[in-house]
């Protein structure tokens, strides 16, 4: 089924200028997602906060990445009421779960994203968790936390704890399950995850290589992570468009 079959163009007539932004964007993420690889058919979840409102945007149950268009989205209150759903499929009650505390808790963090990655997979299942073998992974020294499993994610018992181990950080580890991140826009909770996977994905082969391999020390991850932690870098303007420039020569669908 092409992503056209998912296309509804009413949608864009009931909502908000800024609502329609941000589904465009929300797009576009998943569509990044598949491109990097970073998807589990259709279990895993982004959302997103609509301005201004106490809704959120996430994937249709049945929707695979490479087809979710912006029309298609589904909103929903963070009870668990369906706003909108233009497919009548229905949303993922384990993804609603976790999204939906995250977003209830840290309004700070408008978007949120989880993935089932190989890698990320990987390391949630190693007990010292991310190690400081590359720059893609001293960006998280420090800022990032970790959850144990627990289970599918269907006791709202669970919401709590997630809160709490998620605590200031913009990125988590969930034991044995995989990776979540937030962030105060669509491109900032993705740029955290892109990075928070290639961290994995090289601590993964570094360990497979069977030779010794070399930690950073802590003061030296710290400049890192203070570097990138810094307002008004450039990168923060630039490199959204850019991606959403290669998704235009893909397919420029996800903007439907």
């Amino acid at each position: 089924m092409s992503a056209a079959a998912f296309e509804f163009p009413q949608t864009r007539e009931r909502v908000s200028e800024a609502e329609w932004r941000q589904r465009v964007d929300l797009a576009a993420a998943y569509r990044l997602a598949h491109y990097y690889r970073m998807t589990d058919q259709i279990y895993t979840h982004l959302t997103a906060k609509v301005p201004q409102t106490d809704h959120f945007l996430i994937n249709p149950y049945g929707v695979l990445f490479d087809e979710v268009t912006a029309s298609c989205l589904v909103k929903v209150d963070l009870d668990g009421r369906i706003v909108h759903d233009p497919t009548g499929i229905g949303i993922n009650p384990a993804g609603f779960l976790i999204h939906s505390c995250v977003h209830r808790a840290r309004p700070d963090l408008t978007c949120v994203l989880h993935t089932h990655t190989a890698a990320g997979l990987a390391v949630a299942a190693q007990k010292r968790g991310l190690l400081m073998l590359t720059q893609h992974a001293m960006r998280f020294y420090n800022r990032l936390g970790y959850h144990d499993y627990e289970g599918i994610a269907l006791d709202p018992s669970e919401q709590e704890r997630l809160v709490r181990d998620l605590g200031p950080h913009k990125a988590m580890i969930l034991r044995n399950h995989g990776l979540l991140t937030g962030g105060t826009s669509i491109r900032d909770a993705f740029e955290q995850m892109y990075y928070l996977e290639r961290a994995c994905d090289a601590q993964v082969k570094a360990l497979a290589g069977g030779v010794e391999v070399i930690e950073c020390a802590g003061e030296v991850a710290e400049k890192v992570a203070t570097v990138l932690d810094r307002p008004g870098r450039t990168a923060t303007e630039t490199d959204w468009p850019a991606l959403k420039r290669l998704l235009d020569r893909i397919d420029p669908s996800y903007q439907r």
